[in-house]
């Protein structure tokens, strides 16, 4: 009886200790497990990381882009060695007009949802466009305003040469918001067609003042002086972009945007004297 008692304590003992064994196995196993799918889970979650960029990246965008976005352009290839970045600036109707006639381009910046929507609507955009900069106007005269002016008023007088973007460019669309908004009528010595072409102009003192964006008069430095108006907040620019639908490289195109989005790129932008969206 007590042979019988003591193996059977051994025996249970036995029993604990392989069921012990076994708890041990499964525990390392589900820890194994867990492991191995928090391992995919991880994996799953963070970003590929993306193959080596190159080639050529095309961007066609508003002409009051230039100097910042030819900024970023430089920034972009020193980023990703083996890219070049090149650049078609001009009117957002002109550049809008030549996409849709299959002019080759990966990018397209707008200084309107207007021009940017006859891209959207010729079904050459990839996606949705998304706004990442606003842009006001503001009136460029000779260095030092010798003609005074002060106000979007000022500009009537029959002794300034004024001149203005063409009303189908954004910068001139957003001009005759302005002035329908003061209930005023100008009439320009010429209508330019894109903000750089209008901006030379005074540039070059063959006009007395233009209505430009805040920041072509900041680029132009002393060439320029800039004078505010309460009315060009009725006329506040959105700047949408994206990447087109038949873009010949489109993962640089994709990283370009990315920049522009970026808070590096915001920087350089705010810098330039665009808002933030």
């Amino acid at each position: 009886m007590t042979r019988s008692v003591h193996r059977t304590h051994r025996i249970r003992r036995t029993a604990r200790v392989a069921g012990a064994g076994a708890a041990a196995l499964l525990a390392l196993s589900a820890c194994s497990s867990s492991s191995d799918a928090d391992a995919d889970a991880d994996s799953a979650g963070a970003p590929s990381s993306s193959a080596k960029l190159s080639g050529q990246v095309t961007v066609f965008a508003a002409a009051s882009l230039k100097e910042s976005f030819t900024t970023l352009g430089e920034t972009f290839e020193k980023q990703h060695p083996g890219t070049e970045v090149t650049f078609n600036f001009a009117g957002s109707d002109t550049l809008a007009a030549s996409i849709t006639g299959g002019a080759p381009a990966d990018v397209f910046a707008s200084a309107s949802p207007k021009t940017m929507a006859t891209v959207t609507d010729a079904g050459a955009a990839a996606g949705t466009p998304v706004t990442f900069v606003r842009n006001q106007l503001e009136i460029a005269t000779l260095p030092g305003n010798p003609g005074h002016v002060s106000s979007l008023k000022d500009l009537t007088d029959s002794g300034l040469k004024v001149v203005l973007c063409d009303k189908t460019v954004p910068c001139g669309a957003a001009a005759q918001k302005a002035l329908d908004a003061s209930g005023l009528e100008l009439t320009p010595v010429s209508y330019e067609q894109d903000v750089k072409a209008a901006l030379t102009k005074v540039e070059l003192k063959e006009a007395d003042a233009a209505v430009v964006y805040k920041t072509d008069v900041k680029a132009a430095g002393d060439k320029v002086s800039g004078v505010g108006f309460p009315e060009s907040a009725e006329a506040v620019n959105d700047y949408p972009i994206t990447l087109l639908k038949d873009a010949p490289n489109t993962d640089a195109a994709k990283a370009f945007i990315e920049l522009v989005r970026s808070a590096e790129g915001q920087r350089v932008l705010t810098g330039a004297g665009f808002r933030t969206p």
